[in-house]
Parts: structure tokens; C-alpha cells; sequence
């Protein structure tokens, strides 16, 4: 990345000092990437956030006042769409029902503490360009527990989608890549990276993790199936 333009801006927001400390060195030496802001509680991790323009919240989730999993449903439903701002949940906690609340308050990624210095950094800028931060493998775990829709209940498909969008999307819920979904659709990838974001954008969904909460709450996929 070169120029003022696209440098990532991040805000980092936990209750401990030291996390932030450390989480600050990590993403400082990280080219294109920038902390413009600290918060210590919920509260101000919204209102710095919205102030500041950030591109990326890592979120804490215990915080005092107000916690993270509350502030990325307030933040998120404040960012508009000219300036859409993506949230990576940061725990000590490996616990499923965060990570879907997470998701469900709008999260793009939920990432463990213990992570790596590089996976951190990689992190930011996945979530930052709208990709999914989850593996598939999780994604698919975690969303098939607690999305339960019956096999005997009729797909809602979107009206928007064209049929090619429509199979992308189902595509996509499977935890498919762009590589993935253009050799089984026998397209290329570039077609593929089109198609993905116009469902985004007809949806109005913030990226592909959230096409995947979608696609299993209206039926397109289901638990333990395809």
C-alpha cells in the first residue's frame, strides 16, 4: 500500500492497558496501517471509532460500561455506507456463543488473543477488504449450531439475485473460495470476485461472513448440509 488514501485506520478498544500496548506495536509495524485511537470501554470505542472514520475495530468483549459485543451492534449500526467500518472481536474466550453473537451484532471476525504478531496483521487487512476472517471449517460449525431452519421449510431467495448470483451465494455458504466457486460454475475468478460483490451489495450484507449467517437463516443452506 502506498499514500494516505490506503492506509488501513484502526482503533484498538480493551479494558488493558498493556493488551492495547502490545496489540499497538504489532499493527504499527505493519505497512499500510495505522492506530488512530484507544479505547478502555465500550462506550468509547463507539464514539472514537465514529469520530475518527476507523476501517477496523479489534473489539475486546468484557469491558466495563458497555461490552464489545453491545458496541459493535451500536457502532456498525451507525457506520454508513460510505464509510463502512468492520469489526474483529478480540478474546481470551474460545467460546461459540460469542463468536455467533459476534456475528450476529454484525462482526466481520473473531480472533483469539493468542493469535500470531502476522495473523493479526493479515487480520485487519482480510476483514478491511471484505473477505471472511473465519475459516470455513468454523464458520460452518459454529453457524450450523446455532442456525437451526427444517429441512422441510421452503428456500426464501432473494428476489434481487439473478440465477448465477443465486449460485454463487449458495456457493459461498459452503465456505467456497473465489478459486472454488469459479471451477465448479466453470468461470473465471475475476467473474466470480463481480458476482460475489453484487449479492453483497443487492443484500446490503458487510461481507462474505455475513453471507454465510444469510444464506443459513433463509434456507439456502442447512445444518450438516449443503
Amino acid at each position: 500500500m502506498t499514500g494516505a488514501e490506503a492506509t488501513l485506520r484502526v482503533v484498538l478498544a480493551d479494558d488493558q492497558a498493556l493488551v492495547r500496548a502490545g496489540f499497538r506495536v504489532i499493527l504499527s509495524s505493519g505497512e499500510g496501517i495505522e492506530v488512530v485511537g484507544e479505547a478502555d470501554d465500550g462506550w468509547e470505542a463507539v464514539d472514537l471509532a465514529t469520530r475518527l472514520r476507523a476501517d477496523v475495530v479489534l473489539m475486546d468483549v468484557q469491558m466495563p460500561r458497555l461490552d464489545g459485543l453491545e458496541a459493535t451492534r451500536r457502532l456498525l449500526g451507525a457506520s454508513g455506507p460510505d464509510h463502512p467500518t468492520k469489526v474483529i472481536i478480540l478474546t481470551t474466550f474460545d467460546r461459540e456463543d460469542y463468536l455467533f453473537e459476534a456475528l450476529q451484532a454484525g462482526a466481520s471476525g473473531f480472533l483469539l488473543k493468542n493469535a500470531s504478531p502476522e495473523h493479526l496483521l493479515e487480520s485487519v487487512r482480510i476483514v478491511a477488504r471484505g473477505d471472511a476472517l473465519l475459516s470455513p471449517e468454523v464458520t460452518r460449525r459454529v453457524i450450523a449450531r446455532f442456525s437451526t431452519p427444517s429441512r422441510a421449510t421452503p428456500v426464501r431467495r432473494p428476489a434481487d439475485l439473478t440465477d448465477r448470483e443465486f449460485e454463487v451465494l449458495s456457493l459461498l455458504a459452503t465456505g467456497a473460495s473465489n478459486a472454488e466457486i469459479a471451477q465448479e460454475l466453470f468461470l473465471g475468478e475475476t467473474t466470480v470476485k463481480t458476482h460475489v460483490s453484487r449479492v453483497l451489495t443487492k443484500l446490503n450484507l458487510r461481507d462474505r461472513t455475513h453471507a454465510v449467517v444469510f444464506a443459513y437463516e433463509n434456507g439456502i443452506v442447512t445444518p450438516g448440509g449443503a
